[in-house]
């Protein structure tokens, strides 16, 4: 049976996956300033300290068995432990359910669900040897109620929050915490990498219904005013909790009171907010 080994260190060693823009390089570069050693991941890292911050940035692909394993690796042969991860890394796919391809669907899953678990599965046995370690899902408020156009980005959302609440209960006996975040719109590259699904165009039943629902989705992303600083502030709470919740909202007003009050609607009642508001 493995000891703990919870030696005294200056600063708790973190994993942030998705770490070279966005969400993911905010959140690194907030943990770096506050004090931890921060190991931010990119399928383009060169493993050198450089413009991202103070951290060091290592190459991982999420969607790779042996590349997720040698990032692991890299940390604990550098620093001997590791004490939390933030899974963040992951795309936005666009169109409509009935034109996306399988293929293109097992992509967003083998990104932003499979990635999830690629690196979970990786980490967990060094997390597990400390008395205390963290484990925080980056999800989003797709993940709490459907959007139109973005079925496959919401599915993938969704499956992460029965990921975490099933993992939460198979920890219980460790010292490992898991969270899921879910964030409502903050003003990233996420717009600019969308990837569009190939059967949006000509010949599509959905094209004018998801033009129009596209262009309100940048343009509530682009115009976005929440500080991103909310959420590096609430991740970086979560990892000094005790005993973090199963999951917390993090954005715009509205979008969050939806996400923490959707057990006061009618299924029914939701679904014709988020429609008109999609215009459909």
């Amino acid at each position: 049976m493995m000891k703990h080994t919870d030696a005294p260190r200056s600063a708790k060693v973190v994993l942030v996956t998705g770490a070279s823009s966005g969400l993911g390089l905010s959140i690194a570069t907030h943990l770096q300033e506050a004090g931890y050693r921060v190991y931010g991941t990119s399928r383009r890292a060169d493993g050198q300290r450089n413009a991202y911050g103070a951290f060091s940035l290592i190459p991982m692909d999420v969607t790779d068995d042996a590349s997720v394993a040698a990032a692991i690796d890299t940390i604990i042969s550098r620093e001997g432990v590791l004490d939390a991860v933030i899974c963040n890394a992951g795309m936005g796919l666009a169109g409509s359910i009935e034109d996306t391809t399988i293929d293109e669907a097992q992509l967003q899953f083998d990104t932003n669900f499979f990635g999830v678990h690629r690196v979970c599965r990786a980490a967990l046995p060094s997390l597990r040897q400390r008395s205390t370690s963290s484990i925080i899902v980056v999800g989003s408020i797709a993940g709490v109620f459907g959007i139109p156009f973005q079925g496959f980005y919401a599915a993938s959302k969704f499956a992460l929050e029965g990921y975490v609440e099933s993992l939460r209960l198979e920890l219980r006996k460790t010292g490992v915490k898991a969270t899921i975040v879910e964030p409502g719109s903050f003003r990233t590259e996420f717009t600019s990498g969308r990837v569009v699904i190939k059967g949006a165009g000509e010949g599509s039943f959905y094209r004018q219904d998801f033009a129009n629902a596209l262009a309100l989705m940048e343009k509530e992303e682009r115009d976005a005013t929440a500080d991103v600083g909310m959420l590096c502030t609430a991740v970086g709470d979560l990892l000094e909790m005790d005993r973090p919740p199963i999951r917390i909202a993090v954005g715009l007003k509205d979008e969050t009171d939806l996400a923490t009050r959707k057990h006061e609607w009618k299924p029914e009642e939701l679904e014709q907010v988020i429609a008109e508001s999609y215009g459909l």
